[in-house]
């Protein structure tokens, strides 16, 4: 019963924000990097896989109320599927879900299935989409992911997508080992709005652009023939530039034709080296002088070839993992360039 003298009190609470950053099993060097770039420890994940390959995740600490990023790239690696990389990914944000986290955000520097983005042919799946939808019945309000390889993926997730892009660190890496002169060489026409922005950056080395026309053989996967090159590229240092290296046939096809077309040197950059099947053995053989890739997929020793060189997108995740948590905007990290 209330005394008359008595004085109603409140409580004031003050949230503590708190972040949490895990990673799965595919590329825990890259999130490794990431936490130190942020300060913070990089969680304890507990996995565990049971003999019939069944996964269970167990947090080491608390994340109740917490802000989490569960970091996970999308590819084969150390005898483990693309497909259980996903699945690990999904098991770990539901952990994290039903453990009362505040917030879970899917961190996917690599997007798997991103290629499988609409329907080419009758009766195929769009899997880009259905991967979309998993990561937000599994409990994930927001997705992070590097170079999607289409923009409209991003209308694919319920929830904010932030879009980052590895141009930063590649067109710094241009500015200090190339010449003025150069080109942008986009591999195919659909990525030469990618080649163009690229180049922009580059006007005070005066920059060109130029793109390959190519043509996918009807009912084939990963077979491109390199028809002509639009843009002038004789005597100069071609830079093929795209979002990922596959197979590597589209890039090594179109650096033959524009050595033939009269180009001096040529370089190869893209940001996800997935590197499948001949690629290792094709860019070896090949007259790519440079391959420059960034960190956002594992590199098995086997395939640390000369002239490949890698980057890190490391400090890139940081500061938007930052920005998310700390609720500013991702998007002036690059001047609004990373919208498409």
């Amino acid at each position: 019963m209330t005394q008359p003298n008595e004085v109603n009190k409140t409580i004031d609470k003050v949230t503590t924000k708190r972040m949490a950053l895990y990673s799965g099993r595919t590329h825990p060097a890259l999130a490794e990097e990431v936490a130190q770039h942020l300060n913070v420890q990089l969680g304890e994940a507990n996995i565990v896989e049971f003999a019939n390959g069944e996964l269970r995740p167990r947090f080491g600490e608390s994340i109740r109320g917490g802000d989490v990023f569960i970091m996970q790239t999308h590819c084969s690696f150390g005898g483990r599927s693309i497909n259980d990389s996903i699945m690990e990914q999904l098991i770990m944000i539901d952990t994290a879900y039903r453990a009362s986290a505040k917030r879970v955000t899917a961190v996917c520097p690599f997007y798997g299935y991103a290629r499988q983005d609409r329907k080419a042919e009758g009766r195929e799946p769009i899997t880009a989409r259905m991967i979309a939808d998993m990561f937000k019945a599994a409990g994930s309000k927001r997705m992070v992911s590097i170079d999607l390889h289409s923009g409209q993926i991003q209308g694919f997730f319920e929830g904010p997508v932030d879009h980052l892009t590895a141009i930063p660190v590649l067109e710094e890496y241009v500015r200090k080992n190339a010449r003025e002169g150069l080109v942008i060489v986009s591999p195919d026409a659909g990525r030469v709005k990618v080649a163009e922005r690229f180049a922009q950056h580059l006007t005070d080395m005066s920059a060109d652009v130029a793109f390959v026309n190519k043509r996918r053989p009807k009912n084939t996967t990963n077979i491109a023939e390199a028809k002509e090159v639009i843009g002038e590229v004789e005597g100069r240092l071609c830079i093929l530039a795209d979002d990922m290296i596959d197979t590597g046939g589209t890039i090594c096809s179109a650096a033959d034709l524009l050595y033939a077309r009269g180009a001096k040197e040529v370089w190869a950059m893209a940001t996800h080296g997935v590197l499948s099947g001949p690629a290792i053995e094709r860019l070896d053989k090949s007259r790519i002088s440079r391959v420059i890739l960034t960190n956002t997929l594992p590199l098995a020793p086997e395939k640390r070839i000369a002239k490949i060189e890698i980057l890190s997108v490391a400090k890139i995740l940081a500061d938007a993992l930052s920005a998310v948590f700390e609720d500013t905007s991702v998007s002036e990290l690059f001047g609004g360039e990373n919208q498409s």
